[in-house]
């Protein structure tokens, strides 16, 4: 691939990265609920279970949902079924003081797990494929897209949980953390709309 290619590429993985999202909002809210340190395994699982994402959308699943539109509504439903329930799930979420050990932050397979449900993430990988993969770079251009989206995303998604974990020194009161879960949770489901627009799948 161009270096300039590459460079715009970059560009592109870094503002898709680091601008709001299902997946930023969550770790927000698990660097405020659970800390920095339990939340690097939601960031790898992001982090890498998107890259797998590219990987399998570059192989061909994007023409797959093409060809059987039924199949991604079936998805479009699953997705928004479940970010409601992750919604309600920060929402109620109580503060780590008063769960004491008993609060799990999301781990490394279900962060990965979500990213084939998540709307910005089938919005990023479908760009990614059809804007920065020659039509001659075959799965080799499709390995550095997705190695260099992993190296890209990472740092961006961490800076969310660092971000909520600095929150910490200031939202003491257990009552402006539920406050804060709430504006969370409320996030999380404006970013339904992407999901539950027309928008369709497309090499």
């Amino acid at each position: 691939m161009q270096t300039d290619l590459l460079l715009a590429f970059v560009a592109y993985a870094f503002v898709t990265s680091v601008t709001p999202g299902p997946n930023n909002t969550m770790v927000l809210a698990s660097g405020l609920n659970h800390g920095f340190a339990r939340s690097v395994p939601h960031i790898f699982g992001i982090s890498i279970g998107f890259s797998v994402m590219v990987l399998g959308i570059g192989a061909g699943l994007g023409s797959l949902f093409l060809a059987y539109p039924a199949a991604y509504t079936a998805l479009r439903i699953i997705g928004a079924a479940y970010l409601l329930w992750l919604a309600w799930q920060i929402a109620t979420a109580r503060p780590m003081q008063d769960t004491g050990t008993s609060s799990r932050p999301f781990g490394f397979w279900k962060a990965a797990a979500f990213q084939w449900v998540n709307p910005k993430a089938w919005i990023m990988a479908i760009g990614a494929i059809a804007a920065y993969v020659p039509a001659d770079g075959g799965m080799l251009a499709v390995g550095i897209i997705a190695a260099l989206f992993a190296v890209v995303n990472a740092p961006t998604v961490a800076m969310w949980a660092a971000f909520g974990t600095t929150l910490r020194r200031w939202l003491t009161d257990a009552r402006y953390v539920r406050v804060f879960n709430v504006a969370m949770a409320m996030l999380l489901v404006l970013s339904l709309y992407p999901l539950l627009s027309e928008h369709k799948p497309g090499l």
